[in-house]
C-alpha cells in the first residue's frame, strides 16, 4: 500500500472516529437535557416567565438611531419614591428582572422604567457598524430623557447593563449625587481585557487576542447560517446556560429554559457586533463619579462570566459600596436567587427614599 493511500485511511479513521465521538456526545447531551427538563420538584415549573403587566409602553430612539422598547409601571400611592430605571445584560432582555420587577410592582409604590438595549428583546438593531458600550450609554441617557426628565433615580445594572451604567457615569459624572441618587450593579465589571475574557477558559482567553481583527468578519458570517447551527444545537445552548449561567448544581430546569430563550432570540448578527466593545470595555476612572452616590454592588459566589474578583476591584473604586455575596449562585443571580436578591434590593432602595 502507497504511503499516500495509507495516510488517507489513517486520516479517514479519524475523522470517522471524531464524527462518531460527536455523535455520542451529543446523544448524550441530549438525554441530559431531556432528564433535566422533565426532573421533578421545580418550583418555577408552572411560573409563566412571559409578557409582564404594565401601565405604559413606548419606543425611545437613541442616538444612534436604533429604537428602545420601554414599559413602565406607575406606583399604586405615589410616596414620592425615587423611580428606578433597570438596564439588562448582554443577550437577555428586560425580563432579566422578572422577579424583580414582580415584587416591586405588587407593593406598588414607585415608579418602575424597563427598557430592552439595542439589538435585544423588542429593540430594533443596529443597520450597520458595531455597538459600543460609550453608545449604550447614550441610550440610557435617552431613555432617561424620556421617562424621568427631572427629579431623582436610581440605576440597576445586570452584566452589560452595569457597564452602561459605567458608560454614563463616564460622560455625565454630574448627574451622580445630584440626579442619581443610587446605583445596584448587579454580576458586572469595570473591565474585561486582562480578566476572564466574558467568562471564557484560561486558555482560549489567552488565545484570544490575536483574533480581535477578525471580530468584523466574524460580522459578515453571521445572519442565516449561524442562527440555524444555534437551532441545531439548542441542547447545548441549554446546557452551555445552565453550566455558565448558574451556581446551583440542580438549578431549576424552568428557570435554565427561560435564560436559553433569552439568549437565542439575540441574533446571531447582534451577537457579533458586540465582540469589540465586550472586549475592550475598561471604565474604571468612570467608577469615581459613584463614590458620592449610595452603591449596592451585587455578586453570586460562582460567577463564571463576570466573578467575584471584578465586583472586590469595583470595590476598591467606590470603597463606601455595599457589597452582597450570594452563595453557590452564577450570573444570574437576581433569577437563581431571586427571594435573596429582592431582600437585599428592597433594603437599598429603602435607604435612598
Amino acid at each position: 500500500m502507497s504511503r499516500r493511500k495509507r495516510n488517507a485511511g489513517i486520516v479517514g479513521a479519524a475523522v470517522g472516529l471524531a464524527a462518531a465521538g460527536l455523535a455520542t456526545a451529543f446523544a448524550v447531551e441530549r438525554t441530559l437535557v431531556r432528564r433535566s427538563q422533565k426532573a421533578g420538584g421545580d418550583p418555577w415549573k408552572d411560573e409563566p416567565f412571559g409578557d409582564q403587566p404594565h401601565d405604559a409602553s413606548l419606543t425611545v430612539t437613541a442616538h444612534d438611531g436604533t429604537d428602545l422598547h420601554v414599559e413602565i409601571i406607575e406606583p399604586r400611592e405615589d410616596k414620592g419614591l425615587p423611580p428606578v430605571v433597570f438596564v439588562h445584560g448582554f443577550c437577555l432582555d428586560m425580563g432579566t428582572f422578572y422577579f424583580q420587577r414582580k415584587m416591586l410592582a405588587e407593593r406598588g409604590d414607585r415608579r418602575l422604567i424597563f427598557y430592552d438595549q439595542p439589538g435585544h428583546g423588542r429593540s430594533s438593531r443596529l443597520e450597520s457598524g458595531e455597538y459600543d458600550i460609550a453608545a449604550l450609554g447614550e441610550s440610557l441617557r435617552a431613555v432617561l430623557d424620556a421617562t424621568v426628565p427631572d427629579g431623582p433615580v436610581v440605576l440597576v445594572g445586570h452584566s452589560m447593563g452595569g457597564m452602561t451604567i459605567m458608560a454614563f457615569a463616564e460622560k455625565y459624572a454630574t448627574w451622580f449625587g445630584d440626579r442619581v441618587h443610587g446605583v445596584v450593579l448587579m454580576a458586572t465589571s469595570g473591565g474585561l481585557v486582562e480578566k476572564t475574557k466574558i467568562g471564557l477558559p484560561s486558555l482560549v482567553a489567552r488565545a484570544s487576542a490575536p483574533l480581535l481583527p477578525l471580530v468584523n468578519g466574524a460580522a459578515r458570517l453571521s445572519g442565516g447560517t449561524i442562527d440555524k447551527a444555534r437551532a441545531a444545537s439548542s441542547d447545548l445552548a441549554w446546557l452551555l446556560t445552565r453550566r455558565y449561567g448558574f451556581g446551583e448544581p440542580k438549578p431549576s430546569p424552568r428557570l435554565v429554559s427561560f435564560v436559553e430563550a433569552m439568549n437565542s432570540k439575540t441574533s446571531a448578527d447582534t451577537v457579533a457586533k458586540y465582540l469589540r466593545t465586550l472586549y475592550t470595555h475598561a471604565r474604571w476612572p468612570a467608577l469615581a463619579a459613584l463614590r458620592e452616590t449610595p452603591t449596592l454592588v451585587l455578586v453570586g459566589t460562582k460567577d463564571y462570566i463576570t466573578p467575584q474578583t471584578h465586583s472586590e476591584e469595583i470595590l476598591r473604586h467606590v470603597p463606601d459600596a455595599e457589597f452582597a455575596k450570594i452563595e453557590n449562585s452564577g450570573h444570574v443571580v437576581m433569577l437563581e436567587h431571586a427571594d435573596q436578591v429582592n431582600d437585599i434590593l428592597l433594603n437599598f432602595l429603602e435607604k435612598v427614599r
